[in-house]
C-alpha cells in the first residue's frame, strides 16, 4: 500500500527533519501540507519549490500532493465576501503553479462555506464556479485537482459522498477528481462502498485516519475500523496513495515520529 510522508503534525519541527523521518520510515512519496513554516502558499518562490523539490528527491522522495491550510486561514471560495473569495482562487491558482515546480500530480482542494443564514444554493453556486476556475487553470498546467467534502462544523456545502459527486458532477472538470477521508465518511454516516458507488474511478486520493468519528487521531486513538476500510479500499480496487493526517489534540506535534510509526504498523498488520 502507497502510504505517504506527510508533514502533518511536523509544524513545529523543521522541514528537513519531517523529510528525513519519512525517508528513514520507508516512504517514497510525500503529501506536502501547505503551512508556515514549512510551505506558506502565498510566499513561496518558483526557486524556493524547486528548493523543496530537490530535498525531498535527494532523500528518495517525490512529492505526490500539495494540500494547502484551507481551514484555519481565511481562505473560502464559496465566501460572500468578494475580496476573500477572489484571494482564495488566487492562492490556489498559486498554489497550482507551485505543483509544478514541485513535481506534485495532485492539488487538494474543500469546497469552502457560505453564511449559514444565506441560502445554500447561493455559496454552492460560488463555490462550483470558483473550483472550477481552479481547476480549469490547473489543467493547463497538467496538474490534477481532487475536492475532499468537509465535516459539517467546516462546510455547510460538500460533507458527504453525495454531494460530493453532485458537486463534481455540475463543475465537469475532466482533471478534478475525489478525496475519501476517513474521519469525515465516518461523521457523514457513509462508507467506503458508499464513496465508490457515487463516485467510481473518480477517487484519486485517501486521508486514512482514525476517529471517534471525529478527531484526525492516530490509529488506536479512536474507534475507527482500519481493517474494514482496508478490505474495502481493495476490494474496489483503489490503487492510489494513502496519507495520515494526523491533527488530534496537538500533541501529536511534540514527538510525531513514534506517532507515525504506530499508524504504519497499525496498517501493516492488516497486510
Amino acid at each position: 500500500m502507497n502510504i505517504t510522508g506527510s508533514n502533518f503534525s511536523y509544524q513545529h519541527l523543521p522541514f528537513e527533519r519531517f523529510l528525513d523521518d519519512a525517508a528513514d520510515l520507508g516512504r517514497t512519496e510525500l503529501e506536502l501540507w501547505g503551512i508556515a513554516p514549512h510551505l506558506h502558499v502565498p510566499r513561496v518562490s518558483d526557486a524556493e519549490a524547486r528548493a523543496v523539490r530537490r530535498q525531498a528527491e535527494s532523500r528518495g522522495l517525490r512529492v505526490r500532493c500539495l494540500t494547502p491550510e484551507q481551514v484555519m486561514y481565511p481562505v473560502n471560495v464559496a465566501s460572500p465576501v468578494t475580496w476573500m473569495r477572489a484571494d482564495s482562487v488566487a492562492m490556489f491558482r498559486r498554489a497550482a503553479e507551485l505543483c509544478v515546480e514541485l513535481g506534485a500530480e495532485l492539488l487538494l482542494l474543500t469546497p469552502g462555506r457560505g453564511f449559514e443564514d444565506e441560502p445554500v444554493e447561493a455559496a454552492w453556486r460560488r463555490s462550483v464556479d470558483a473550483i472550477g476556475d481552479i481547476a480549469g487553470y490547473a489543467g493547463t498546467l497538467g496538474v490534477t485537482c481532487v475536492l475532499e467534502p468537509l465535516q459539517r462544523v467546516e462546510s455547510n456545502l460538500v460533507n458527504n459522498a453525495r454531494t460530493l459527486g453532485r458537486m463534481l458532477d455540475e463543475i465537469g472538470a475532466p482533471n478534478l477528481g475525489a478525496v475519501l477521508d476517513t474521519v469525515g465518511m465516518a461523521t457523514a454516516g457513509d462508507s467506503v462502498d458508499d464513496y465508490f458507488d457515487a463516485l467510481g474511478d473518480r477517487v484519486r486520493h485517501v486521508h486514512l485516519i482514525d476517529g471517534s468519528p471525529a478527531g484526525h487521531l492516530a490509529w488506536g486513538d479512536g474507534e475507527l475500523p482500519l481493517g474494514d476500510y482496508l478490505e474495502a479500499l481493495e476490494r474496489r480496487g483503489y490503487r492510489g496513495a494513502m496519507t495520515f493526517e494526523l491533527f488530534g489534540d496537538g500533541s501529536y506535534a511534540f514527538d510525531p515520529r513514534p506517532v507515525v510509526e504506530r499508524c504504519l504498523e497499525a496498517v501493516r498488520t492488516f497486510s
